[in-house]
């Protein structure tokens, strides 16, 4: 039985930021107040019940250029009725796992009235996140000082801040003691071992903490695919067609990683409590946007827009748009392979170490098209998606996923598919998965954590001087935190990791047969993915809000969709082999109704 908010004083004498909310510099001052007494107010009243003090020196006094940060918190009672309402999930003192109630509290291990450390601080943060997220309109028509920002019974304050401009953002506060031990036992130094994922999941939440589980087994899944690959790969390099084996094995690795990483994920996520939280009702989407109605499910009032607009959108725009991008991907293709075909000539008539290098130009052209145009696309992807309207964000991530994995898929693997099945040119094959593969590699290496961790650096010592310039006598060490973090770049989700593990994937486990060595080049990438991605994590981003999550979500339906494709194709390889062709001499028939029923039998 919860408990009546009323019943509980929930001041706290001593206030420890948690959350960061910046404002726009021209807030009006009418605004500033309406807000922090909306959050400041009781349960009953409509407010968040959340604790928030402007960014101020030790002696009272305003900092120049930060009038319009706040700092919001909660006391720990507030925190634990909090933790009640969004369903955290703690284990009991009988070692079980079940859902907390504050009535209940004294049954879950660790918890003590004077143990603030029973919530992790990104637990605390995210129940903030949820409460600021939840703060709705009651009686207002607008936001006060902005008559053009229109609120109804039940509209998200936070959400019509953020899409009038008002609300410029609002973050997590990094701890940093904790993200100081966090990173020496992380990446501080070069060791291979398996990485503290109880540590991240405490830190970060379960969703960074699960992407990082994801990693570290894909990566030790590679290994065996690795170790075969080396030795196949050195006794025979020069027999194309001696492959037979390896595609075997490839069936057999790219289903059962698959299957065990369920089993693994389930486990991990029964420990952290996330298995077993009740999803909760899903809210419409900050920019979902449409007319004054009733929500037929909820009572609500909210905006509702037409479902027919959308599939229009949907039809006559988005899937006629994405279809012109796979043909322009086709159409760059096919101007690949008559550079191949030049390279190759030029080879042919000079035969010299210069024209053999020229072979790997084109291939290593076409890799950084490739890049160049799946980064364009994803923008592309994200306009149209959010142009679609969709009510939902998981819906709309779902409808951006299904995008960007069309377009990835056809753009990174058509040409492998084109070598290996319409020229049946297996040397060029090899060359080909083996330039786009390191090529790849080397480009997101620099693109994700490099170049913004060297733009994230003089950004700081930017930053650094100019507080040093203001002399002043408290202590920076606050003021200087929030200044340099709210500057950070923000992390958009583990959307593109995921995203770069696909298509790695799809290069292991499609045409590795060829080139043995694709497994061992991307266990190393994933080595050094492991601490650069870790790096981005602690150095260059804001502190991502924790969600509570159960798996990979649509991400497993897309690996185990490529584990299917990738049946077939190896199927397809070892019946055009030559070993297999010569079992059956006549009859070519029979080799294909076999390579049929293997594929069926094994899917």
């Amino acid at each position: 039985m919860k408990e009546s908010w009323s019943a509980f004083d929930t001041f706290e004498p001593h206030f420890r930021p948690l959350v960061v909310i910046e404002l726009a510099k021209d807030t009006k001052e009418e605004t500033k107040e309406w807000l922090t007494q909306r959050i400041e107010d009781k349960k009953k009243n409509g407010g968040a019940q959340l604790l928030v003090k402007p960014l101020a020196k030790e002696d009272g006094g305003k900092i120049d250029g930060n009038e319009n940060i706040y700092l919001v918190g909660a006391s720990y009672l507030r925190l634990l009725l909090g933790a009640e309402t969004v369903g955290l999930v703690k284990e009991c003192n009988d070692n079980s796992m079940r859902t907390f109630t504050y009535s209940s509290r004294k049954t879950f291990k660790d918890f003590a009235e004077d143990n603030h450390n029973f919530l992790t601080m990104s637990e605390c943060q995210y129940i903030i996140k949820h409460e600021l997220e939840n703060l709705r309109a009651k009686d207002e028509k607008m936001i006060p000082g902005y008559p053009q920002a229109k609120l109804y019974p039940g509209k998200s304050i936070v959400r019509r801040l953020l899409t009038n401009g008002i609300l410029i953002q609002f973050f997590p506060l990094h701890d940093k003691e904790e993200l100081k031990k966090l990173r020496h036992i992380w990446y501080s130094r070069v060791k291979i071992s398996f990485q503290p994922l109880d540590e991240i999941r405490c830190y970060f939440g379960e969703t960074i903490a699960l992407y990082f589980g994801f990693l570290e087994y894909f990566t030790f899944a590679l290994v065996p695919m690795a170790l075969i690959g080396i030795p196949y790969y050195v006794f025979a390099w020069e027999d194309y067609d001696k492959y037979v084996m390896f595609a075997s094995f490839n069936l057999l690795w790219s289903t059962v990683i698959l299957e065990v990483w369920k089993r693994c994920c389930a486990r991990m996520t029964y420990r952290w409590g996330t298995l077993l939280m009740k999803r909760q009702f899903e809210e419409p989407r900050p920019g979902f946007h449409g007319v004054l109605g009733i929500n037929p499910v909820t009572g609500k009032e909210e905006p509702v827009y037409s479902s027919i607009k959308r599939q229009l959108r949907i039809y006559l725009v988005s899937l006629p748009f994405v279809c012109l991008c796979l043909y322009l991907s086709l159409y760059v293709m096919m101007i690949y392979f008559d550079m191949e075909q030049l390279a190759l000539d030029y080879h042919e008539e000079n035969e010299t170490s210069f024209s053999n290098l020229m072979l790997f130009v084109p291939s290593i052209i076409y890799a950084v098209v490739i890049e160049i145009m799946n980064r364009i696309y994803r923008y592309a992807a994200e306009f149209l998606t959010s142009w679609e309207n969709h009510r939902l964000e998981s819906s709309h991530q779902n409808h951006l996923i299904l995008k960007v994995l069309v377009f990835n898929f056809l753009n990174c693997f058509a040409s492998l598919f084109y070598i290996a099945f319409v020229l049946f040119d297996m040397k060029l094959l090899r060359q080909s998965l083996a330039t786009l593969l390191i090529t790849s590699q080397i480009l997101n290496q620099f693109a994700e954590a490099l170049f913004p961790y060297w733009l994230q650096k003089r950004h700081n010592k930017k930053i650094k001087k100019r507080m040093c310039a203001s002399k002043m006598d408290s202590d920076l060490s606050l003021f200087e935190q929030i200044n340099m973090e709210k500057e950070m770049g923000t992390y958009l989700g583990t959307f593109d990791d995921y995203l770069e593990l696909f298509l790695q994937f799809g290069y292991v486990s499609l045409f590795s047969c060829v080139y043995p060595l694709a497994a061992v080049f991307a266990v190393l990438n994933n080595i050094t993915e492991t601490y650069s991605d870790a790096l981005k994590m602690c150095k260059i981003f804001k502190r991502p809000f924790s969600e509570p999550t159960a798996n990979i979500g649509v991400w497993q339906l897309a690996f185990e969709t490529m584990s299917v494709i990738s049946v077939v194709t190896n199927c397809a390889l070892i019946g055009m082999s030559s070993q297999v062709n010569a079992i059956f001499p006549e009859s070519k028939t029979d080799l294909i109704l076999i390579v049929v029923l293997v594929e069926t039998d094994w899917q």
